[in-house]
């Protein structure tokens, strides 16, 4: 007897045609404009790991948009965010793009203004000071700062509210039994994408693409290959509800463990996995619109994702290991990140080549299909963005 589709959960694809976002959304430079404003500049932004700003002093800058943010680490262990600007006439305060801190102090290079690691200027070196001037009343331009397990995230808005925690889509998987914040940097991926950011997370929340340019993917996750990205988004899928073939149920095929290129684990697997983590083979957790988080039952993979322009955007990937698993002589890392690597690079290039379409007078939006349901919340997500008034000055 075939389950009552009533009786479980509902089919997740779309029930009518959904129109895209405009296509001058993905090139248009006053859109581009848009979007910083009513998403970068005030959502919570990954910048790196904790580990990376490892020491007092220590500091990196970020730059999304036309606004650069230091982020430090200062004497009492406390992190810190401000923007990378003077208070004097704004010149630029550090100009590398990581290091450690001289003194326990920023100076700026042009007239040293000189601040504390906590942001307060602390000296002025001209001879005098003006009536009145109060030197508490020009501390650096404080960021909003977030750490959720070992990851460093910061948000421009100047009435930020929340935490970056409470910014991952409610949708995500949970990894609370990921030790991610003991994780060892193993291999980090840098590229630039000549696409649209949103183009990315298209093609990020549907797997329509994945039997045509994820060939050896869809062999590791077979639902993949069908086209699905879950159980629930076959129209049919009440009559296979009780079968846990992997092509159905959305896990490895059999006799995978991992995401690598054997399908191998390739270290010590996470003690603290429950049996369907393990059997899953991937748990995503995503925070729009900068980053994504992969479990996987032998390694945790980031995505972070920068906007360069209206027809660029930086990729920045790494793979994250127990530090056992990288001292360990017989762990292949690179059996796991070429493959990783693979996925990306494809998804990159057919990225590319949905951008080069997108200018064609004749096309003013698409059309989703049933299967792109997450695609069409993602616009949603974006259009609720744009609808949101502007604080008034």
């Amino acid at each position: 007897m075939q389950p009552n589709p009533s009786e479980r959960d509902p089919y997740n694809g779309l029930t009518r045609a959904e129109p895209t976002l405009p296509s001058s959304a993905y090139w248009d430079a006053e859109a581009y404009q848009r979007d910083l404003d009513a998403i970068w500049y005030k959502s919570w932004l990954l910048v790196c790991r904790e580990a990376d700003l490892a020491q007092p002093l220590a500091f990196r800058t970020f730059r999304v948009g036309t606004q650069e943010i230091v982020v430090l680490r200062d004497e009492t262990g406390a992190l810190r965010a401000f923007h990378n600007t003077c208070r004097h006439r704004g010149s630029q305060l550090c100009q590398e793009s990581e290091g450690r801190l001289k003194a326990r102090l920023i100076t700026c290079p042009y007239h040293a203004w000189s601040y504390s690691l906590r942001g307060d200027l602390v000296r002025v070196p001209s001879k005098s000071l003006p009536e009145g001037f109060d030197k508490a009343e020009h501390p650096l331009y404080r960021v909003a700062l977030s750490v959720w397990r070992g990851f460093v995230f910061v948000n421009l808005a100047e009435d930020a509210g929340g935490s970056a925690e409470a910014a991952f889509d409610p949708a995500s998987g949970n990894l609370g039994n990921w030790p991610l914040e003991t994780l060892v940097s193993g291999h980090v991926l840098r590229k630039v994408m000549n696409c649209n950011w949103k183009i990315f997370w298209e093609n990020f929340n549907e797997c329509l693409h994945c039997p045509g340019v994820h060939k050896d993917l869809s062999r590791l996750v077979p639902i993949y290959g069908r086209g699905l990205m879950g159980r629930h988004d076959d129209p049919e899928w009440a009559r296979h509800a009780d079968n846990d073939a992997p092509e159905f149920s959305g896990g490895l095929r059999a006799g995978a463990e991992t995401w690598s290129r054997d399908g191998h684990v390739h270290g010590p697997v996470f003690a603290d996995l429950t049996p369907a983590e393990r059997a899953a083979g991937q748990t995503y957790a995503t925070s729009l619109p900068s980053m994504f988080i992969v479990g996987h039952v032998d390694y945790v993979r980031t995505v972070r994702l920068v906007p360069l322009g209206p027809e660029q955007t930086e990729l920045t990937a790494e793979w994250l290991f127990s530090a056992e698993a990288l001292e360990a002589p017989s762990t292949d890392i690179d059996n796991i990140v070429a493959f990783g690597r693979q996925v990306l690079e494809e998804d990159a290039a057919i990225c590319e080549v949905n951008q080069k379409g997108l200018r064609s007078m004749r096309h003013n939006t698409g059309v989703l299909m049933p299967e792109e349901y997450d695609l069409h919340r993602f616009h949603n997500w974006v259009r609720d963005r744009h609808a949101r008034p502007s604080p008034k000055p």
